[in-house]
């Protein structure tokens, strides 16, 4: 994960304390991620990286954790720069 991710995230995750780093592996839903949250997340991802997940990983799985977001990213950039 870059640190333009976790920056993107921090503000969408209200039982995140200031100043705790976000881990990777730790429950967005737990860290106050909600659905309509998730909804505006997708859309600061669009704004930041110019890149929409297939309908397919809008899931719980995708979002569960900042990393598996973060891999959905990833790849979304990888394909749209192939």
């Amino acid at each position: 994960m870059d640190s333009g991710f976790t920056d993107l995230l921090r503000p969408h995750l209200r039982f995140l304390p200031t100043g705790k780093p976000l881990a990777a592996d730790a429950s967005l839903r737990d860290l106050g991620l909600t659905s309509m949250q998730a909804i505006e997340v997708m859309f600061d991802i669009e704004d930041r990286y110019g890149v929409s997940l297939d309908d397919e990983q809008l899931n719980d799985v995708t979002f569960s954790t900042a990393e598996h977001l973060w891999r959905a990213v990833d790849q979304a950039r990888t394909s749209s720069a192939a």
